[in-house]
């Protein structure tokens, strides 16, 4: 369960900082946050929430490759 706390409030912390303009953003800043979402994708991948995500996903890109 303290993966799941990790992970929201990793989320909400990615969310702040998205909704800053991107202007305000220096390089650093930028690379930080790229950090923070690698963290949370690895943090919900094992759970079943992370697990519901990828075989939405998968769908998703098996319709659009078998539409080609």
């Amino acid at each position: 369960m303290l993966t799941i706390n990790v992970a929201v409030l990793l989320a909400f912390i990615v969310i702040m900082r998205l909704r800053r303009r991107t202007e305000a953003r220096s390089r650093m800043d930028e690379k930080f946050t790229v950090v923070i979402v690698l963290v949370l994708g690895v943090l919900l991948a094992p759970t079943e929430f992370g697990q519901g995500i990828l075989n939405v996903l998968t769908q998703l890109v098996q319709g659009i490759s078998q539409s080609d």
